[in-house]
């Protein structure tokens, strides 16, 4: 006796397509499943049984072999459970439907029958709409996320008999609509605004210069100064959140278990903060079944570390080559698997271990030794610190700023100016492949990074006065193209590129 479904398990933030056999023989009772399952699968022989038994189904005591082909892809996960359920069904002749080939089943099935929802289904309905399958069947809590794919059938069912009548054309279920129009009325809407802050304007300048060009930025200042405050409005002035951007970050969340039942799409860009106790592991992804960690959720976003130098140094190294790939590649001995990690790194840190090196404030003065001054910036490495092209310091704000009412633009005013900005840049690379002034290599500086006979003065007095390094070189005329982007000018002049050297001077304040 034979049986067979389809299903889809998910490799990465890729979903590829399972057939799910199922072959049962006389003989004493035995149950195993082959075709590289993990452990969550294998598991699976327990739910599967005693949900069919709990759905009113005879499952007798014969010889089951289970096959999850293709069988050299190792699945992961519990959302095998219907496929295997309803595979074991057809086989026993319970069932006799000609929809098992037409239909994709995907779900966790409880003990009694009943269908708990599982992680990574947009990956999959994405699948399932590009391989033409009249559409997938899945559990009523992860419906809403599956229909935000356009073209694609979504019937939710509460239970493995439900699944069954419905493929058997006793029972009708209608397909799930979800209200898009009122999803996207809420689409890179957000909270927060810039216009709460108060004071800090050079600050919010620097933000503004970041999120035009795509730069990544490291705030230094004493506590309490506003620099969380400041990087957790950043994503209110990014440009808006494109759907094929918001796919692409939901499957990521999707895939990590981190859609919420109400929602379905990721609406907004991510921001991410992790506690600086974090593991390499937990930020860069992997594990022996790999997951995306922090730098590929804040996909699209923003990853902000706070109190950079209290992060280990070991988890601070791995962050180099999502920096410049944009992508995590995590290989194993039997499989390659790459999450996109496209983010802006945003960064904090105190000037000091007790955080009042150079303060003004008359209440605080700074107790750190220089030795310990030096071991505290140490703990940030030069190859990171050159990833990073805008360095900005915080100071305290003072009462009367505080004391007064906001004053300053709103968010939305200032991403208008971003936006005009990231237009002009996407029409200069149109033919490079990037999309950024921060992805210029060394030929595009030269190329595109032309300035004029004051500003060439002006930089080579700054290299010369300031004592700057090479790095800083190339990282100064990234930011002044960006300055002149938002300027709409084709040429850079002496005034972004004096805009551009504040933002390097850290490097000779700090560290050297």
């Amino acid at each position: 006796m034979f049986g067979r479904t389809l299903s889809y398990a998910v490799q990465g933030i890729e979903a590829r397509q399972v057939d799910v056999e199922a072959d049962i023989k006389g003989g004493l009772f035995r149950f195993s499943i082959v075709g590289l399952p993990s452990n969550s699968v294998k598991e699976s022989r327990d739910r599967v049984s005693a949900a069919i038994k709990n759905s009113g189904f005879k499952f007798s005591t014969h010889n089951y072999t289970v096959n999850l082909a293709p069988a050299d892809i190792r699945k992961d996960g519990v959302s095998l459970d219907l496929p295997i359920a309803v595979a074991i069904v057809s086989a026993l002749n319970q069932m006799h439907s000609q929809l098992l080939d037409k239909y994709a089943l995907v779900g966790e099935l409880a003990l009694d029958g009943i269908l708990r929802p599982v992680r990574g289904v947009l990956p999959i309905a994405l699948k399932v709409a590009e391989d033409g399958l009249e559409g997938i069947i899945l559990p009523q809590d992860n419906a809403r996320e599956a229909s935000i794919i356009e073209g694609l059938a979504v019937y939710p069912v509460n239970n493995l008999r439900n699944a069954v009548d419905f493929l058997e054309s006793r029972k009708k279920i209608e397909p799930y609509t979800c209200e898009k129009e009122k999803i996207f009325s809420h689409f890179n809407q957000n909270k927060l605004d810039i216009y709460d802050v108060k004071g800090q304007f050079h600050v919010k300048r620097a933000l503004e210069v970041a999120a035009a060009g795509g730069h990544n930025l490291l705030m230094i200042g004493p506590p309490g100064s506003g620099k969380t405050m400041l990087a957790r409005r950043l994503p209110t002035i990014l440009p808006e959140l494109s759907l094929a951007e918001a796919l692409e970050t939901t499957k990521i969340h999707s895939v990590s278990g981190m859609i919420n039942l109400e929602g379905s799409i990721v609406t907004s860009r991510p921001f991410r903060s992790p506690h600086h106790t974090i593991s390499d592991i937990a930020l860069i992804g992997g594990g022996s079944y790999p997951r995306p960690g922090e730098v590929s959720l804040a996909h699209n976003g923003v990853l902000f570390l706070d109190e950079l130098p209290e992060f280990k140094k070991s988890v601070l190294e791995v962050l180099r080559q999502p920096l410049e790939d944009e992508v995590v590649t995590i290989s194993r001995a039997a499989h390659s698997l790459e999450f996109p990690a496209k983010f802006m790194l945003v960064a904090s840190m105190n000037p000091c271990p007790c955080g009042y090196y150079g303060s003004e404030q008359n209440a605080h003065h700074c107790v750190c030794t220089p030795t310990g001054i030096q071991k505290y910036r140490s703990r940030i490495s030069g190859p990171l610190l050159d990833r990073i092209d805008i360095h900005v310091e915080v100071p305290p704000v003072k009462y009367d700023e505080l004391a007064a009412m906001p004053r300053g633009e709103r968010s939305e005013a200032i991403r208008m100016r971003v936006n005009q900005a990231r237009k002009i840049q996407r029409n200069r690379f149109n033919d490079d492949g990037i999309f950024s002034n921060s992805q210029m290599n060394p030929r595009q500086i030269r190329k595109y990074c032309q300035l004029d006979a004051d500003a060439k003065e002006l930089l080579k007095l700054a290299m010369e006065k300031m004592d700057l390094s090479a790095r800083a070189y190339d990282r100064i005329l990234k930011v002044a193209r960006t300055i002149a982007d938002l300027a709409e000018d084709r040429t850079i002049h002496s005034v972004h590129i004096s805009e551009a050297v504040q933002y390097r001077s850290l490097d000779r304040k700090y560290w050297d």
